[in-house]
């Protein structure tokens, strides 16, 4: 069977995280969604996502297709009622539009309404908005760390370290260095990703995912909840946040209840406020309804785009949005919404010279031995066009 992880209405309040990836391809746990699926599933799946990302996002389309919902995190229980399917039916849960079973090898478009509903009560985690990906990150992190430690060996911890909580909760893969640190897993397991390390002197409690390639510096604090991405750096005092990866926050300040998508860069002593200091609701910049809308949360910080950045002493108020490709300094609170393709401040904001944008991006990918191609400054194009025209 051939699978495919399509997005759904969730792709827009998703946003701006989705405007560079596909609703599957957001990390969330140890793994990304599509990784969830393929770990469970046990083969390779492909995306159904916008026509502007589907040059770097393929799909593959055979006779038979099971088409499933890319916001839906995967459960053995989910995937054998998907499974059960037969052509032309759709797995439902309520309103949600599970999965479904095309024998359509067409790459367009194809119509549900005529299909058999197959309804059920199944339970599952689901990703509807952008702070739900912390929110809903500690039960994502104890799900994927029982992919890992029910089939893996961990490698041995070494004895310089601190552990308060069951060792059994603790995997650290090939390579990884964590000496002279404290590992508390009383709250949820902790997981230290291939060729990671985890500096001297620091302090996490569970649950945690350090992703391969990354780093934790000096003296750090992480909360429950966090996620730092594959070849990140974060340091200072995170807690229930998530790193989707290839992003640093290597200084002191504090991130709390917040999404930094890929190619971000905090800079020294920059703050996310988390709590208003009426203890209201927070409320967040929805791209879909064009306005601020309720999160229903006390806590919540900052979301991040991909490839934004902000100078050293930068300070984000509770519940702000910043799009892609933006660049932030200056003294006081940063506006609670900041578009894609911005330069400067408080002060006042001016848009980033696109050349110049790709320049930057280049020289960040080429730190990691990456390229930024065509297909990527194609997709920086466009979203640039959708904010300041051509």
């Amino acid at each position: 069977m051939n699978y495919i992880l399509f997005d759904g209405p969730e792709r827009d309040t998703l946003l701006p995280i989705t405007f560079t990836r596909p609703v599957a391809d957001i990390r969330i746990g140890i793994l990304t969604i599509k990784e969830k699926w393929e770990k469970l599933l046990r083969t390779s799946v492909s995306f159904k996502t916008q026509d502007y990302l589907s040059t770097k996002f393929k799909t593959t389309v055979t006779d038979n297709n099971i088409y499933i919902n890319g916001s839906i995190l995967p459960t053995n229980e989910l995937i054998n009622q998907i499974n059960a399917l037969s052509a032309n039916q759709i797995l439902r849960k309520e309103d949600v539009d599970i999965a479904y079973y095309s024998e359509s090898g067409s790459m367009g478009n194809i119509d549900t309404n005529n299909y058999q509903i197959i309804n059920t009560d199944v339970e599952f985690l689901k990703i509807d908005n952008t702070w739900d990906i912390f929110k809903l990150n500690p039960d994502a992190i104890i799900e994927d760390f029982k992919l890992f430690a029910t089939k893996q060996k961990s490698a041995i911890i070494s004895e310089t370290n601190s552990i308060i909580g069951d060792t059994n909760l603790i995997f650290i893969e090939e390579g990884a260095v964590v000496e002279y640190s404290y590992l508390n897993t009383k709250d949820g397991p902790i997981y230290i990703g291939k060729d990671s390390e985890i500096m001297e002197g620091s302090k996490i409690r569970g649950p945690f995912a350090l992703c391969e390639h990354a780093t934790i510096k000096m003296d750090a604090k992480i909360y429950s909840g966090t996620t730092v991405g594959p070849y990140s750096k974060a340091g200072g005092e995170i807690s229930n946040s998530v790193m989707l990866g290839f992003s640093n926050k290597g200084h002191d300040g504090f991130l709390g209840n917040s999404v930094i998508g890929e190619w971000c860069n905090l800079g020294a002593d920059t703050n996310t406020s988390n709590l208003k200091n009426t203890y209201d609701f927070v409320r967040l910049w929805s791209y879909s309804a064009n306005t601020f809308v309720s999160t229903g949360l006390q806590f919540c910080g900052l979301v991040m785009g991909d490839h934004s950045k902000s100078g050293i002493n930068t300070m984000f108020n509770t519940g702000t949005v910043v799009g892609i490709s933006s660049n932030l300094f200056g003294a006081g609170f940063q506006r609670n919404f900041v578009d894609s393709f911005l330069w400067g401040g408080k002060q006042g904001l001016k848009t980033y010279n696109f050349k110049k944008s790709v320049e930057v991006a280049k020289a960040v990918y080429k730190r990691r031995d990456m390229e930024f191609d065509q297909v990527e400054e194609d997709i920086f194009n466009y979203l640039f066009s959708l904010t300041h025209g051509e």
